[in-house]
């Protein structure tokens, strides 16, 4: 299992656009410099009326596929 460490501000309204479709990825950088490309759905459920604020892990497998993101 590979770890991933970032933190992400992204407003209400900037998600919006992302999730309807105008951007159907959000681009990460990791604390290692690394940036990581995701699905904007990853992110749904840490949605809030202020947006996505917060320190996440990603954890991927040993072929990088996506297991699982969590707020820290």
């Amino acid at each position: 299992m590979n770890h991933y460490y970032f933190t992400l501000n992204i407003s209400y309204q900037q998600f919006l656009s992302h999730y309807s479709g105008a951007a159907s990825s959000v681009l990460v950088t990791t604390d290692q410099g690394l940036r990581i490309q995701l699905p904007a759905s990853r992110f749904r459920p840490y949605l809030s009326q202020i947006g996505i604020k917060g320190r996440f892990r990603l954890t991927t497998d040993q072929n990088n596929k996506f297991v699982k993101l969590e707020t820290l």
